[in-house]
């Protein structure tokens, strides 16, 4: 889960970065990014959280401090600052979304054991009920033994106090299946959800607003071409093994390129590619009413296009898995 939430810091930090070059350049700026650090480190909740981002950021601010002790251009002392300040918010927003989620496990386990006790003390009740009926039984037993003058009325006491105690025995039993039963739902749920998300893991699955995604990056394809390579065709293998698992699951196949060549042969591009896993799928025993292909070409960039790196960034198909309903939400 933790891989799944990090994808949207991910794309926070890229178009910082990518927007570094537009910040204005102010005085005030390498102080800001101070202060904000000395308000981050002074946390509890991030350092703990978060140290990780922090140390990303104080290293972004030293090299800030470092460029304006050297009299470097006010660009560059902006632009590095900038980063050191984004950097920032990056870790304080990471800390404090472990810490939501912290706290909603937290609640979590805290319910899940109080459910567990209030069906132990219904057990343990129920036992303490059937073997004080025994006692009882017992002694009445005694009783009818040692006295030959019992009424006919005393035997079918007795004989109601045998009924009631076999009547509360049942009842225990019946409570102890029960709990058990219960626990082992429990049980099955949870791994459930751990096979799931085992599954989703091996194939680098991120969790967004619009639902799990997984990336083919630009190198599963023919270069300028649609067709997948062998490692791309055993990624789409895996995709469609776990839709074989879980049925009620529908996908969504979204292409995008970079912004080289025209908007025209771009967005061709990208329904090909979208396509060609979509095809995949369908041999592969994936129904076609569960699948949906989009090409956008290269529009929604997830790096700058400035460099050959964050144009294969943005050279790529991303698989939007739906919820357990089928639903996936719209860009």
């Amino acid at each position: 889960m933790k891989s799944n939430r990090l994808l949207p810091l991910t794309l926070i930090a890229l178009a910082v970065l990518a927007g570094c070059s537009t910040l204005p350049a102010t005085n005030s700026l390498l102080e800001q990014a101070r202060n904000d650090f000395t308000r981050a480190q002074a946390s509890p909740q991030v350092t703990t959280f978060a140290a990780g981002e922090l140390k990303l950021a104080s290293d972004s601010l030293d090299k800030a401090n470092n460029a304006f002790s050297k009299d470097e251009s006010r660009a560059l002392v902006d632009h590095l600052s900038s980063v050191a300040k984004q950097q920032v918010a990056i870790a304080q927003e990471t800390a404090a979304q472990k810490a939501a989620e912290l706290a909603v496990a937290n609640a979590s386990a805290e319910r899940d054991r109080a459910r567990l006790d209030a069906r132990t003390r219904e057990a343990d009740s129920a036992r303490s009920n059937a073997e004080q009926a025994q006692r009882e039984a017992a002694a009445a037993q005694r009783s009818a033994e040692y006295s030959q003058r019992l009424s006919e009325a005393s035997q079918r006491s007795a004989e109601a106090s045998q009924r009631q105690a076999a009547t509360e025995r049942q009842t225990a039993n019946d409570a102890q299946m029960n709990a058990q039963a219960a626990r082992q739902q429990s049980q099955d749920a949870e791994n459930r959800s751990r096979l799931l998300e085992a599954q989703l893991r091996e194939m680098e699955a991120k969790k967004t607003d619009r639902g799990t995604v997984i990336t083919l990056g630009d190198v599963l394809f023919d270069t300028n071409g649609a067709q997948l390579k062998s490692g791309g065709v055993r990624s789409v293998q895996k995709l469609a093994d776990f839709f074989k698992q879980y049925p009620q699951r529908k996908v969504m196949i979204e292409g995008f390129t970079d912004s080289t060549g025209t908007n025209s042969r771009n967005l061709e591009l990208s329904d090909r590619r979208a396509g060609s896993v979509r095809t995949a799928l369908l041999g592969m025993g994936v129904g076609t009413e569960r699948i949906t292909t989009r090409g956008y070409g290269e529009s929604y960039p997830v790096a700058g296009n400035e460099t050959a790196a964050g144009r294969q960034l943005n050279r790529r198909v991303e698989i939007i898995v739906s919820d357990d309903g089928g639903n996936i939400a719209a860009r």
